[in-house]
């Protein structure tokens, strides 16, 4: 018996040496490792940078990559409002890099730009106009007449409104989990409702259908992942949460500071809403660039038949519409190679577009 207790006791001294040891490991490459981007290692025309920048007269953070500085830019116009993509790049966009200039831009408040929200306006109004301010930096830095905006969520309110303000600064717009609603969501939340319920019923889930009834209620975030319309292949956060642990651009501070943002400039949206216009459908009807849009299958937190009937609506020079039929809310992260796929389709597209209007033009 003595012989057991002294093995068990060295057992749980050896997993204890071990958990230390690993928790020292981790402490390490947070500390030491993260918070920068790594090299694009066989292409001398590589851009590869992490950086803080001033917007709008506050700091915030920008990611840099692709494999050629001459390749097309795409300015990435996050969701949440405060949700960054930044820490989800290493887990879909390397092989794009090979085709584009990405950049990633942590917005006021959100992710590595949590600390410039904290005194600063987070609004509708000085977002689009730090858009326009990154929009001009880029295409001096990068020497480009033009780039392309990609929006996805709540990004892709301020990307359709950037668009049709300032059309002159982009090739096309890209919208994925493309918004349609203004402030309220009034058609998304009957939307996610009507969806709900009839999974509810069909999966006998009491409980959900119960509380959907009531006049009101607001479907859950927790109930869309359960229902595969936030992540199709995933009924939780978790294969976003791990892509986050494992970004190198992310410090264990900006980690932690990520739900922080997301709450923040959420609550501080709310508190400018009547800065907010209403339905794009209303406010944004025409724009003079291409317009793409990228939409999941099965997404119901910007609920893709409301997407799909904005299409529809938008009155553009050239459009077009890919579904992503393995995917709910983020598809590029879902479906990464076929998302490198369209944007390379979109691009030669759009440049057959460009290239057929200043035939016109000279013509």
């Amino acid at each position: 018996m003595k012989a057991v207790r002294k093995l068990t006791r060295r057992f749980f001294l050896f997993c204890s040496v071990v958990f230390v040891l690993l928790l020292g490991l981790l402490a390490v490459d947070f500390a030491f490792l993260r918070g920068r981007t790594p090299k694009i290692a066989g292409s001398s025309t590589s851009i590869a940078s992490l950086e803080r920048i001033t917007l709008g007269g506050v700091e915030q953070w920008i990611l840099i990559r692709g494999w050629r500085v001459s390749d097309p830019v795409v300015l990435f116009l996050h969701g949440g409002p405060g949700m960054p993509a930044m820490y989800l790049a290493h887990d879909f966009q390397r092989e794009l890099e090979r085709n584009f200039v990405i950049v990633h831009w942590d917005r006021r408040g959100a992710g590595k730009s949590y600390r410039s929200g904290v005194d600063g306006d987070i609004s509708v109004r000085q977002t689009i106009d730090d858009t326009f301010e990154l929009t001009r930096l880029l295409c001096r830095r990068l020497n480009k007449d033009r780039i392309y905006l990609v929006g996805h969520s709540f990004g892709s309110y301020f990307g359709m409104l950037a668009a049709w303000e300032h059309p002159e600064h982009y090739l096309a717009y890209i919208g994925m989990g493309q918004m349609t609603d203004g402030a309220n969501g009034a058609r998304a939340i009957q939307a996610q409702r009507r969806f709900l319920l009839q999974k509810g019923r069909e999966a006998g889930d009491d409980e959900l259908v119960k509380r959907l009834a009531a006049p009101g209620t607001k479907a859950a975030e927790k109930d869309l992942f359960r229902y595969r319309a936030e992540l199709f292949r995933s009924t939780n956060w978790w294969p976003i949460a791990y892509s986050g642990l494992t970004a190198p651009e992310y410090t264990l501070a900006d980690i932690l500071n990520l739900q922080k943002g997301v709450d923040m400039v959420a609550r501080k949206i709310k508190m400018r809403m009547n800065a907010i216009p209403g339905p794009l459908a209303e406010c944004v009807s025409q724009v003079r660039i291409p317009v793409y849009f990228f939409l999941g299958r099965h997404d119901y937190n910007t609920p893709s038949l409301l997407a799909e009937e904005y299409f529809h609506l938008l009155q553009a020079p050239l459009k077009k519409l890919v579904w992503f039929e393995n995917s709910a809310h983020m598809p590029f992260f879902e479906e990464p190679e076929f998302f490198r796929r369209q944007m390379i389709a979109m691009d030669r597209g759009t440049m057959r577009f460009w290239t057929a209007q200043k035939k016109k033009a000279h013509d």
